[in-house]
């Protein structure tokens, strides 16, 4: 915001600068404390203090959960994510439904911008269907490739429980 053309003094531009940095300062302060606790020694996380907050934070997005999509880890830069192939997710060709597939994927891709940049959406995000799950469970591995200043790009590979390759996704995600 331009506080000259709003009629502040110098000095109270000044102080306002002061105040949004100090503002800012805290904010930072308060995420790197809600960041720290029950961290284990030696385990460097981002925004979420362990896999277990993350979990918590995406109990919120229903539409994964109500799927039966979990988050299985988490790190810095990486996510796995997972679900088990039920006659929920089949289309009406009794195969595994593409959203489904696309969904996992947004869902391990969420996990590692939201960790990366809080709060983050996707801004752009292609997939690749490769085969039809044939296993019983679904994983998605999401990995960040490039951490800028505001974006985010994540490469994630579904594969089934058998270890076949089910999809390849990549996503660009923007730090709101």
């Amino acid at each position: 915001m331009n506080f000259s053309d709003k009629g502040f003094s110098l000095l109270g531009r000044i102080l306002i600068a002061e105040t949004c940095f100090l503002v800012y300062n805290k904010t930072q302060d308060i995420r790197f404390i809600i960041s720290e606790a029950g961290r284990k020694e030696g385990e460097n996380m981002g925004t979420f203090a362990n896999t277990e907050t993350a979990r918590e934070y995406f109990k919120n997005d229903l539409f994964a959960t109500n799927a039966g999509m979990q988050l299985d880890e988490l790190t810095e830069d990486t996510a796995v994510c997972s679900v088990a192939i039920t006659s929920a997710l089949q289309n009406a060709n009794g195969g595994v439904m593409g959203g489904a597939i696309f969904t996992l994927a947004d869902l391990a891709l969420a996990a590692v911008a939201n960790n990366i940049h809080s709060p983050s959406v996707a801004s752009q995000v292609s997939i690749n269907y490769l085969s039809a799950p044939k296993g019983t469970r679904m994983i998605a591995k999401a990995k960040a490739i490039k951490k800028g200043r505001t974006t985010t790009v994540i490469q994630v590979d579904v594969t089934d429980d058998t270890g076949r390759d089910v999809a390849m996704f990549v996503g660009t995600a923007f730090k709101l």
